[in-house]
């Protein structure tokens, strides 16, 4: 069979950029160059990033395969609607449909609930033979042991920053409200074999890969001997990691010694009482501080992620933000707005409290206001946001945050 595998494009985003801006912005998505290297060679399958290329919808093809968050869900069914048309069967997957089934079920033929890694064969088999099912659900959580390279070669090399993406775990032991991830990948930390990590590294060119893990420090004894693993790569890296990472020295010198030279890291607030309202306690605001140092004392780059929009934010929580990251000097800040995704804990309380004031999917990228905060309007909220934004990445801040003294 022939396959098309479709990321359908960002719009109306910060992220909706010209290829040029891509080119700086861009890491590629795993998810369906994962699916790509599951499939087997009996089939021919192509990958289309919507975002970087355009998709041809008068293509010969047996099957279409989509994903996406709930942000990419509007449009997403936009492109399976012009397939169908055509006769062609369409199945997606992805953290929305696996959230949202029924819904997504409208728009497609078939529904991968979970990870795909279990059923992606057996509907691919059932898509040949016509017996193509509703809904193929994930049997339990895949093992990260032995599963083939993303298919990175099907890409647009040159329209990314890099495509030397590589994951090493997945899931999350904690618990955050607002958060989808362990609501597709669970709470059991998963870890992928550290010499298939290394096997997968060595084959890329250049010298800088991400890791794409949600917490790439979430297991210390993990980290530590991949980390260690690393080390005679020669190579610079980046992930996303919880901040828990500053209390172990020796992770840091290793993290260091290995080449990582930024990390994601999610504060998401200057309120105690805010982090434990969203099921993040393990953030201590008060410890803030002298982790940030320790983390750059190693020469690690921060970008700091925090959501603006907590029950327990004011007008004033812009300002106090910003000065936060000047005054540590957080090389760079990420603001999100509060946003119930389907799935998530915070979600079913916004809607049992009747707090969501609009429904439109496309909209709920974290820059958008979709939800009604309790201490400001939601006019504040987004033109705090955009203040928040205009302020940290103008001059005088910057300036501020890079300054040696």
């Amino acid at each position: 069979m022939k396959i098309r595998l479709i990321d359908p494009a960002l719009k109306g985003t910060r992220q909706e950029h010209t290829k040029r801006e891509l080119k700086y912005l861009w890491f590629t998505h795993l998810s369906l160059t994962m699916i790509a290297g599951l499939t087997p060679d009996e089939h021919e399958v192509q990958i289309t990033d919507e975002n970087v290329e355009d998709i041809d919808f008068e293509e010969d093809v047996d099957l279409v395969g989509l994903t996406g968050m709930t942000i990419h869900a509007p449009r997403a069914y936009e492109i399976a609607k012009r397939f169908r048309e055509r006769g062609i069967p369409v199945v997606m997957g992805g953290i929305h449909a696996s959230s949202l089934p029924y819904e997504a079920k409208k728009h497609v033929d078939a529904v991968v609930i979970g990870e795909a890694e279990t059923v992606w064969k057996k509907l691919l088999e059932d898509v040949r033979s016509g017996k193509l099912k509703p809904f193929y659900k994930a049997e339990g959580l895949c093992s990260l042991k032995g599963l083939p390279h993303p298919r990175q070669d099907l890409l647009k090399k040159q329209a990314y920053m890099t495509t030397n993406c590589i994951q090493t775990t997945r899931g999350c032991p904690f618990n955050c409200n607002y958060c989808s991830v362990t609501q597709f990948f669970g709470h059991r930390y998963r870890l992928r074999p550290v010499e298939e990590v290394v096997e997968e590294a060595k084959k890329y060119s250049g010298n800088f890969v991400a890791f794409v893990d949600d917490n790439i420090v979430g297991n210390p004894s993990y980290a530590k001997k991949l980390f260690k693993a690393l080390i005679p790569l020669n190579i610079r890296w980046g992930s996303q990691g919880s901040l828990t990472m500053a209390k172990d020295d020796e992770l840091l010198k290793l993290a260091a010694k290995s080449g990582c030279s930024a990390m994601f890291i999610g504060f998401e607030s200057l309120s105690q009482k805010n982090l434990k309202a969203m099921n993040k306690s393990i953030n201590k605001v008060d410890e803030y501080s002298d982790a940030i140092k320790k983390i750059h004392d190693h020469g690690i780059m921060i970008n700091g992620a925090f959501i603006f929009g907590l029950d327990y934010d004011d007008e004033s929580v812009f300002e106090r933000t910003v000065r936060f990251v000047e005054k540590e000097k957080i090389e760079l800040a990420t603001y999100h707005i509060l946003t119930p995704l389907p799935g998530t804990l915070f979600f079913q309380q916004m809607e049992k409290e009747g707090r969501i004031i609009d429904w439109d999917w496309s909209k709920y990228n974290s820059i958008n206001v979709v939800f009604k905060p309790k201490l400001m309007s939601e006019e504040t909220l987004q033109n705090g946001y955009y203040w928040a934004f205009k302020e940290t990445y103008s001059w005088h801040s910057i300036l501020k945050r890079l300054a040696f003294t």
